[in-house]
């Protein structure tokens, strides 16, 4: 691991799948739900333009770190320093879509919209107390594979994607 890849660890987030120039949709995810968000970035990847996959290691962090960048240039006028957050998500097209996964509340995320402006599906558990496998409860919450790719879906324009995961 080199010290860039370290130190976007630290800060909170990290390209697991960096964007390219005309990224259409973008899935950021944290925790367990790694797995999924990492299956439907494949699937999505097949039909989409430039897909990205942002691995954030630490929510608290990288919000944290958003909130001390804007105060700072609030503070002090005329001041350009950027966060984190915003230097990962700057070279997004204006347009791109991005879609949270969390296992967890999905207001947790749901903040990266506002980063830079862009559009933003966040999914994750709103309701607790259901029991059941990972799977079963991925579904039921619709935070799995394929509820993934449809949030992309609903993010961007075109053909729907065309493979999706089976169900088991």
């Amino acid at each position: 691991m080199g010290p860039d890849l370290q130190k976007d660890i630290a800060e909170g987030a990290y390209w697991l799948r960096k964007p390219g120039p005309n990224a259409e949709v973008v899935v950021a995810y944290t925790g367990a739900v790694a797995p999924e968000a990492i299956e439907a970035t494949g699937f999505i990847g097949e039909s989409r333009r430039d897909i990205g996959l942002l691995a954030i290691t630490s929510v608290d962090r990288l919000h944290s770190g958003w909130t001390a960048a804007r105060k700072l240039r609030r503070d002090r006028r005329g001041v350009q320093h950027l966060s984190h957050v915003e230097r990962l998500l700057a070279p997004l097209p204006r347009d791109c879509g991005i879609v949270t996964v969390i296992d967890g509340h999905p207001a947790a995320l749901g903040w990266l919209g506002s980063v830079c402006g862009h559009r933003l599906e966040a999914l994750g558990v709103e309701h607790f107390g259901q029991t059941g496998s990972i799977g079963d409860l991925y579904r039921h919450h619709g935070m799995d594979a394929n509820a993934i790719i449809d949030a992309a879906e609903s993010l961007t324009v075109g053909a729907p994607v065309r493979h999706r995961k089976m169900a088991v």
